[in-house]
């Protein structure tokens, strides 16, 4: 028994040590972690249990039948992040450069098979040489095989996928198909075609960085939610975001004792909004003051910061925050703006995540870069979002909520459950000015400035959509958490159901 005992230990060392020391030092050279230190970062402290670390290839072909590392460059199996359950996989660049062979690709699947019969979230962490050229048709199947158990699970356990080192060619849908996203800059990145077949094709010069790094991932196409400045920090980062997500659709928000009291006032609130209608002011602000204890997780904070979206909690419990940003672009909706905020109130939707709404929304921006790149198509994406949503859904304007802009943020007629108004609060079609010009065209310039004030008396305060039932309470701004944390109890037990279909179709 002492000898099977033996070769058992004898085999998972050689498990433990991947490619060997020469590769895991290349590793740490460039400031990256191992597959197996990221996932002892991730996790619970002695909580991960393997699974398949045994498996090898099946390749026989270009000298393959002679190199067999046990694992085929991932760990995969489960463990806890602060007591909850989570499945893992970590992709391993000592063996063989991380590449996705079909039995790496079978260990993937079983992990989201595992994940999906449980109920339990799955983090990915990326870092492969994409398909392992050696087994051809074999290693894309794999990667198939590994986006349809993708597309099965979304909305059915949260995913979230960690880049930390190349992911190029195939690679890259998977993560394009899971929630989240987070990258580290300078080591990370991911592109369709990389710069040597783009100088080839299309004469470009540029980096990889450039193509496709962290900040270009995060800043200019939105692929990427956060970028971190290294491996530490983005699993660090990783423990605190999964803490706010459910374990599954079937499961509720997680809740977590908070010593905030639920009825704090902010007096601070009350002198928020700038005399000058024109001046802008930091949503953050109110955001900070409104949730527990100022916690809050940004997503995607250095892209369309015209509009603000993340996670927080109000009396423990988690809620989403969809919010205008009048410091960025007046805090006009655009077509980035509008995509940003669609995929995250989709996703709150999916896993029964409250929405709170802050609204100070000039309206949609203006511009033939804006009309000739869809605006309307990318803006009726939010609007179906919301509209579609059946969670709680809670909206506060705190200043002004103009023309259609007023209506897709989240507003009465698209079912809203509670919707507030500060008394700095404006609703109309659109400013006071442009809306006289118009009326009164033709006026002399005097009988303008007085029907505008006129208009401005009238429309410039939240009474007149109150009158019609469209605002619930006009609130005073230092009670707001108090106001929301209310309406959230009152809500707990909501139940609406959309009409029974296959699917809707959203304007993609």
């Amino acid at each position: 028994m002492s000898d099977i005992i033996a070769q058992l230990e004898a085999k998972r060392a050689e498990a433990m040590l991947g490619g060997g020391q020469k590769r895991i030092d290349s590793q740490h050279a460039k400031g990256k972690l191992t597959a197996r230190e990221r996932l002892e970062i991730l996790l619970d402290d002695g909580s991960f249990e393997e699974i398949d670390m045994y498996v090898e290839h099946n390749c026989v072909d270009f000298g393959m039948d002679e190199q067999h590392i046990p694992g085929d460059g991932v760990v995969t199996g489960s463990g806890t992040i602060n007591g909850r359950l989570v499945f893992v996989f970590s992709q391993d660049f000592t063996v063989f450069g991380g590449s996705l062979s079909e039995r790496h690709a079978e260990k993937i699947c079983k992990v989201l098979d595992n994940a999906m019969k449980v109920g339990a979230p799955v983090i990915g962490i990326n870092d492969s040489g994409g398909a392992r050229i050696q087994e051809g048709v074999a290693s894309l199947g794999g990667y198939a095989d590994v986006f349809q158990k993708n597309v099965l699970a979304s909305g059915v356990i949260p995913q979230l996928s960690l880049i930390m080192g190349p992911c190029a060619g195939g690679a890259v849908y998977s993560p394009a198909m899971t929630d989240f996203i987070f990258m580290v800059k300078d080591s990370s990145y991911m592109f369709v075609t990389g710069p040597d077949v783009v100088k080839t094709v299309t004469n470009e010069i540029v980096t990889q960085e450039e193509l496709g790094g962290a900040v270009t991932h995060t800043t200019k196409t939105s692929v990427a939610d956060v970028a971190y400045e290294n491996d530490i920090e983005a699993l660090l980062a990783a423990r605190d975001f999964i803490d706010f997500m459910p374990l599954s659709n079937r499961e509720e928000v997680p809740e977590r004792p908070t010593a905030d009291p639920w009825d704090r006032l902010e007096e601070s609130l009350d002198t928020l909004i700038p005399d000058n209608a024109n001046q802008p002011y930091d949503m953050h602000e109110v955001i900070r003051k409104m949730l527990d204890e100022g916690d809050f997780f940004e997503v995607q904070p250095a892209h369309a910061g015209n509009i603000i979206c993340g996670f927080g909690r109000m009396e423990g419990s988690t809620v989403g925050v969809v919010a205008n940003q009048p410091m960025v672009l007046a805090g006009c909706l655009d077509i980035n703006a509008s995509k940003k905020a669609a995929r995250f109130v989709r996703y709150c939707d999916a896993f029964n995540i409250p929405i709170v709404t802050l609204v100070d929304v000039p309206g949609f921006l203006p511009g033939t870069s804006q009309e000739h790149n869809g605006i309307i198509k990318h803006g009726a994406k939010l609007l179906f979002a919301y509209a579609e949503a059946t969670v709680p859904k809670i909206t506060i304007i705190t200043r002004k909520a103009y023309g259609g802009a007023y209506d897709v943020m989240a507003s009465k007629h698209l079912r809203g459950d509670l919707n507030y108004a500060w008394p700095t609060a404006e609703i109309a079609v659109m400013g006071a000015k442009g809306a006289v010009e118009i009326i009164f065209r033709g006026k002399t310039p005097e009988e303008i400035a007085e029907r505008t004030a006129e208009y401005e008396a009238r429309f410039a305060n939240p009474f007149i959509a109150a009158q019609k039932g469209f605002i619930d309470e006009v609130i005073l701004p230092h009670s707001t958490r108090r106001r929301v944390a209310l309406g959230l109890r009152k809500l707990r037990n909501k139940q609406l159901e959309n009409p029974w279909k296959k699917h809707d179709n959203i304007p993609l």
